[in-house]
């Protein structure tokens, strides 16, 4: 990908000049777009990585495969969200990592990490590099020296078994190859979450990943059925069997963890039949409510369809004027069935009179397929919003059925409240991104004048929507992980005792603590307790 934007600079888009008089009237956008520093105008410091250290790692995976030169660096300097990029864009490469290495086998990562811990080096495994929490920023947290340990030489089908239905994939493999791949034995993950395109199997586990069709497939945690991982004091091999009761189920604690424990190698995840058919649909509700009380019934009836989303009235509006479309009246849902043409014909239609009891209206089937051709290019308007001078972000958080209302207005009130300024109001949109029959996920984007000092000013409502979250009883992430932003909040996840039982797990892995620093626990939750 791009260093200082997302995805592949040959598909990077612009505003049309309607768009942006749109959004100077709007935002009452006032301030130049954000600097953006040409890549020869950066200055790396010199890699710190120790000479004894660089010579045991070599040793392990050649001197092709350890660089230290200032191209390698660049393009590990962490990950894809807004206050990432514009860190990029002011030229601040001060914590680049020392050195990218790039293992081939388990067996290289599994002698990588033991060297690093050894030497006091710290690792930040990397996959698509996609995380929008800081899960990959290179933070050293007191260690002398920091590597990036690119997985993209571990990208092969270990195994596909037919009879049982899963496939063994290695970590570093993006989808579009996993795609490919089981998709020439007729198989599919079903796993598309806006990341497709760069993200990779192992960052999906890391991560507890959730796709755009989750509610048909899963979500990518609960697809694994088995998982190799390297940590600091050995290998473990995970899930001997589909189910048992052999203690706790220690494939959790890997799910999720972010690379603070060890590096997942293979991952081991059900795999479907590729649908012979996929039918996408268009509806609209009167209001968020009606949208969201229709999907409600579907998941607590066990009828959701493989894909269902709902936005409302302002994400609605803001995505066609994107689209250069005419906006549906109410709030636009889309709605995907996929499987065997009988399947989704049967299962379309129950769905259909469940929408239609709550006042949904089937729009023309070309609003949905507009939705998907555009599907994965969303990332790319953030780049060209701040080359406009708008600050575009995005949160999520999940909660119950009974409590999603309330949640939605509060961080809707708080975020506006938190970006708006004398001369500007920011646009804060949101839609139902997945659906459970407890509850539901809220995924909200904010659009606001950059302004003066953005990433500070993101800062102080990201902050402040978080507290909001906790305090409403929210999770502080349904899909895009803990990192180094939502960490603050991981007590009020958890609570105290759950926190320090993952530092003890940690500890127990990961003694010398060079796993994936700063993310995910606490800071002062990793060292030990009077009581230990």
């Amino acid at each position: 990908m791009a260093w200082n934007a997302w995805g592949d600079p040959a598909h990077a888009r612009q505003l049309e000049d309607s768009q942006r008089r749109l959004l100077v009237e709007t935002l009452g956008v006032s301030a130049a777009a954000p600097p953006r520093v040409e890549r020869s105008a950066l200055r790396l410091p010199p890699s710190a990585l120790p000479g004894p250290a660089r010579a045991a790692l070599t040793a392990v995976v050649g001197e092709e495969h350890l660089r230290t030169d200032d191209a390698a660096r660049i393009l590990h300097l962490g990950g894809k969200s807004t206050p990432d990029l514009l860190r990029r864009r002011e030229g601040d490469a001060r914590h680049a990592p020392d050195a990218v290495v790039t293992p081939g086998t388990h067996a290289q990562v599994q002698a990588l990490v033991e060297i690093c811990a050894e030497h006091g080096v710290a690792v930040v495994p990397f996959g698509g590099g996609t995380s929008v929490v800081g899960g990959v920023e290179p933070a050293r947290e007191g260690h002398p020296a920091l590597v990036s340990l690119d997985l993209r030489r571990l990208d092969a089908l270990v195994e596909l078994d037919e009879e049982s239905g899963t496939a063994t994939l290695q970590a570093g493999l993006r989808t579009p190859e996993a795609e490919e791949l089981l998709g020439a034995e007729g198989y599919t993950l079903g796993h598309f979450p806006q990341s497709f395109e760069f993200a990779t199997i192992g960052g999906y586990a890391a991560t507890r990943s959730a796709g755009q069709s989750s509610a048909g497939y899963g979500r990518f945690d609960a697809m694994v059925t088995a998982l190799k991982v390297a940590t600091p004091r050995g290998t473990l091999d995970l899930g001997r069997a589909p189910a048992t009761a052999a203690g706790p189920d220690l494939r959790q604690l890997f799910l999720g963890s972010e690379g603070t424990l060890g590096v997942l190698t293979e991952v081991t995840v059900r795999v479907r039949r590729a649908p012979p058919e996929r039918r996408d649909e268009a509806w609209s509700f009167p209001s968020f409510a009606a949208g969201t009380a229709a999907v409600r019934a579907l998941a607590q009836r066990g009828l959701l369809p493989t894909a269902i989303r709902v936005s409302d009235e302002t994400e609605t509006f803001v995505n066609a004027v994107i689209a250069g479309s005419a906006a549906p009246e109410g709030c636009l849902s889309v709605v995907s069935h996929e499987g065997d043409p009988e399947e989704v014909a049967r299962r379309g239609e129950a769905v259909r009179k469940v929408l239609t009891a709550h006042d949904g209206s089937r729009l023309d089937d070309e609003v949905a397929a507009a939705w998907r051709r555009s599907r994965f290019s969303g990332p790319y308007m953030r780049d060209a919003l701040l080359d406009t001078g708008v600050l575009t972000e995005t949160l999520e958080t999940a909660t119950s059925w009974a409590g999603l209302a309330a949640l939605r207005e509060t961080v809707t009130a708080t975020l506006t409240a938190h970006l708006t300024t004398a001369t500007s109001t920011p646009v804060v949109f949101c839609h139902l991104s997945h659906a459970y029959p407890s509850g539901g996920s809220l995924y909200f984007t904010v659009a606001a004048d950059a302004g003066e000092e953005p990433r500070s000013r993101w800062r102080a409502a990201k902050t402040a929507a978080g507290d909001a979250i906790a305090a409403a009883g929210g999770s502080i992430t349904h899909h895009h992980a803990v990192g180094q932003d939502h960490r603050r909040w991981m007590e009020a996840e958890v609570g105290p005792l759950g926190v320090e039982v993952l530092a003890a797990v940690k500890r127990t892995l990961d003694p010398a603590g060079v796993m994936n620093p700063g993310k995910l626990i606490p800071p002062a939750a990793t060292q030990p307790s009077a009581a230990s």
